[in-house]
């Protein structure tokens, strides 16, 4: 039972920082988005080199070289796979 709940705190983080990214207009810079996720600076890293590495979010340069993430078609249909199941969470009481 150990093992699910940490899995699902896990899961609940990279829907909390998709969201985020979602919730700016999909652009954030990396700094508003750690403060924003509530997360040590060790987490946040390692989230973010994860969502990087599958793909769920990516990094664009805006026209002054500053970083910014937004999403990936594969981290919009996280979140919407992650509601889904939220959904049926709270459907059948679980």
């Amino acid at each position: 039972m150990d093992k699910m709940t940490r899995k699902r705190d896990r899961l609940e983080v990279i829907y909390d920082i998709l969201k985020i990214i979602q919730d700016n207009n999909n652009s954030i810079k990396p700094t508003p988005l750690l403060r924003k996720s509530n997360l040590s600076s060790n987490s946040y890293s390692e989230y973010s080199e994860e969502l990087l590495g599958k793909g769920l979010i990516k990094e664009i340069l805006d026209k002054k070289g500053r970083k910014h993430l937004t999403l990936t078609d594969k981290g919009f249909k996280y979140l919407e796979k992650y509601k889904m199941i939220k959904g049926f969470i709270t459907e059948f009481e679980l």
